[in-house]
Formats: structure tokens, sequence, C-alpha cells
């Protein structure tokens, strides 16, 4: 199949546009900037930076009062820490915890302050000082072009080294903390995708996908079509990326099986009205930006466009893995849960073919997994906490649903309906995380007797 055409929508087509004008005002601004460091520091160049000079480099941003040149030294950084290698990359955000750190003696002496006068400015003072230097360097470098999405990158770099350097979780902490205020609600814009979009977002959903592998443009072209759908949130400062995207199913019944859902040679009937909706993936496109949510806000914006749109519509439903099933399983104990008799056979690695009393066995211990199984007064499973947080109700459980490797290594093959009441989305919501209570269908909950 040929591959959509790319559409240029860039604002230079439009020099009338205000977007056109903002940016080449913003790129005059950066070359007098240049011009300006340039005089006062004369080896600015290409080649490469170590993490000792961009260190220094940061340093002096943070001193800088000027605009345009602050801009352009802005853009430096990011010239700079994009030519480091992993390691140098690891050296650098070592450098940013220890250079960069609050002041103990000025938060002290802050502290103190307050203590004897125990008014706005000295509380002002104990505020500023508990400010890590950084998440100022962090906002003077998102002033560059591309800076915001040089720094969600910087986290996603970030994130790969803390395990083995706990240390970093300050920055990581400060790097997030200026996100959740960057990528708030607010700043976000819901876009349904089609094979109308430009090519550049298309080839992102095929890149992005993190629960059912896009095998190319006939199998993208066959999720965008007339009964399907897909939504995503974008942010100005990353143009046509999306931050987090959500595929859609337009069906006449809640599905069971992930196969017809993703059947490229489906019949797709003009003119019908569907009474389902089916979520059957979401993927989160940056890992600089995990632990920012905003995939709840995604879904409660689907659900009020396509009950807007598509008034008919009666069922809100997924159709989701069970991420963390098989990890969870294979390391508890099932003693009092399932007949000891079959233990090892269900902690075996699952195949498409398996005895009945195995398979009610699953499906038992997947019920548990998600009713019981918690981290702190929350589902322990991503995927239940998420959807059972957004107010949705565990409506079904489905063993065989998939059968693809990553299916059957995540979750022996069960996938699960969370259904979208829209009178009670709230209700749930507030109960789960007032009383712990979790929602349930009476066919799930009696898997536990």
């Amino acid at each position: 199949m040929q591959e959509p055409s790319v559409k240029t929508d860039s604002p230079d087509q439009d020099l009338s546009s205000p977007l056109g004008a903002l940016e080449r005002t913003f790129q005059s601004v950066l070359d007098v900037g240049k011009e300006l460091l340039a005089r006062r520091r004369m080896d600015i160049t290409s080649a490469p930076l170590d993490p000792t000079r961009l260190l220094k480099m940061c340093s002096e941003l943070l001193d800088h009062r000027g605009e345009p040149s602050g801009i352009a030294l802005a853009s430096e950084i990011i010239r700079g820490y994009n030519t480091l290698e992993k390691e140098a990359r690891e050296e650098f955000f070592t450098g940013l915890e220890t250079e960069f750190e609050v002041d103990r003696e000025a938060i002290l002496i802050a502290a103190e302050r307050y203590k004897e006068k125990g008014d706005r400015s000295a509380l002002t003072s104990i505020i500023r000082s508990t400010e890590a230097p950084r998440q100022k360097l962090f906002r003077r470098i998102n002033m560059a072009p591309d800076g915001t999405r040089t720094l969600v990158s910087m986290r996603g770099d970030l994130l790969t080294h803390l395990i083995e350097n706990p240390r970093l979780k300050s920055v990581d902490d400060d790097l997030r903390h200026l996100f959740i205020s960057w990528f708030n609600k607010g700043f976000l814009e819901l876009r349904r995708i089609s094979w109308e979009s430009p090519a550049s977002v298309l080839e992102r959903l095929i890149d992005y996908e993190a629960v059912h592998e896009i095998n190319g443009w006939d199998d993208l072209r066959s999720r965008l079509r007339d009964d399907r759908r897909c939504f995503a949130f974008f942010h100005p400062a990353l143009d046509d990326d999306p931050l987090v995207f959500v595929e859609i199913a337009l069906t006449n019944d809640i599905p069971t099986s992930i196969s017809p859902l993703l059947e490229q040679t489906r019949e797709v009937e003009n003119g019908t009205r569907p009474s389902t909706v089916v979520f059957y993936s979401i993927s989160n496109c940056h890992k600089g930006l995990a632990g920012v949510s905003f995939g709840n806000f995604l879904i409660k914006g689907v659900v009020d466009e396509l009950a807007r749109d598509m008034p008919w519509l009666k069922t809100f439903v997924t159709l989701s893995p069970v991420p963390g099933f098989r990890r969870w399983l294979l390391n508890a104990d099932l003693n009092g849960i399932v007949d000891p008799e079959i233990i090892d056979t269900v902690k075996e690695s699952v195949g498409s073919v398996i005895t009945d009393e195995v398979y009610n066995a699953m499906i038992k211990l997947c019920a548990h997994y998600l009713l019981k199984v918690k981290s702190g007064d929350l589902p322990l499973d991503p995927v239940a906490r998420f959807h059972l947080g957004n107010g949705a109700l565990l409506h079904g459980l489905h063993g065989g649903a998939d059968l693809s490797p990553r299916g059957r290594e995540q979750s022996g093959g069960i996938m699960v309906n969370y259904l979208y009441d829209l009178s009670r989305i709230e209700i749930n919501h507030e109960a789960l995380f007032d009383e712990g209570k979790v929602a349930v269908s009476k066919t799930v909950s009696k898997l536990l007797d």
C-alpha cells in the first residue's frame, strides 16, 4: 500500500499567521543573542562539549541576565548535551545533582528568620531557598528552541541511570515537578488522528504503539477506518509529536478477544450505528514524561467527544491487558486460592491449549490479583490502577483473549473489560480513593467465591 503523502503544515508557509510571526521574531532574537554571545566568548564552535565544560555553561546561564544572549547560551547547552555519549550524560547528571543542589545553610538561616519574625518575607525566603538552582536552570534551558523537547528527552535518559545511581533522583524529582506544571490539562489539545493527518504524526503512531504493535502502513490504515478512531493529546511545545494516544473500535458488542479488533480484512458496513466504544490500546509516547498523568483526561475527553458526536452510543468499555499478572503469579504463594495439585501447572508458560480446570484456575487467580493484590490502597496492576482510578468498573475477564507472545508472557493470554458507566464514574472514583473499594461486576466478584 502506498504510504500517505507528507503534509507540510509549517507556519512559514503562511507569513501572515501569528505563529509564523512569533517564530520569526524569536529567531531574530536568537540571532542577535548569538552575535552578542560571540563577542563575549570566542570559544563557541560546533565542536562537541565535555560534561565539565557543559556544566560551566549551565552555571553561566544561571547568572545570565540578558535575554537574547541567554537564549543563545541555552541553545548551546542543548547542542552540547545532544553530542554527549551515554557515560558522559551520566557524568553531566551527576554534576547537576552535586553542583546545583539546594544550599543547606541558606535553608537553616531562612528557617531561623521565619521562626523569629514569622512574616511573609521570611516565608518567601524559605520557599526560595528550598528550590534547587537546577530548577531555574531547566526553566532557562526551556527558553531555547526545542528546549521542552530536549528536557523531556533528557529526563528519559536520566531514568535509565536511576537504578544504578539513585542519588540522581533529586534531579529527576525537579524535572518531574516542572513537567507536571508544563503539561497540565490546560495546555493539552485533544485531536483526532485520521488517515488524512500529517505523515509525521502517522509515523509516530507506528513508532510509539506500545500495546499491540502496528505492522506497517496497511495495519495502521486498518486501525483508522470508519469503524475505528484514534485520539491523542498534543502540547504546543512539541508540535505534531503526540504525548499519549488511544485506539478505539466501534462495535455492537463487548469484545472478549483482541483478534477481531485488529483484523485488517474485516468488513465495514457504512451507515450503521454501533452501540459500543472499545478502548483497546493506550500508549504513552515519551519516556521522559513518565509519572506525569494525563491519560485519565484523555479517556474522559474522548468519552465526552464521542458521546456528543454519536449520542446513540450506549456502552464505553476497554479490552485491556493485565501486564503484571504472570510476574505476580510466578512469585506468589497460591495455596488457599486454588487446588494445590495444579499450582505448578498454572505457573508454567501458557500455551494455546489448556484444560478447563487450569483455565478456570487462571481466571480465578487473575480476579484475585486484580481485586486483592494492592500497592498501598490501590491495585498493584498498573492498567487496573489506571482504569479503576478513572472511575471504571471491573466488568469481565477473558482467557485466551490475547495469544500473542507478549499477551501470553504478561497475562497468560487473559484480557479484561473495564466498563465506563458515565453515571457512576465519579462515584466509583471516590469510592476507590476514599474507601479503597473497587467497583466490580457480580460476574467477576463471584470468581472469588
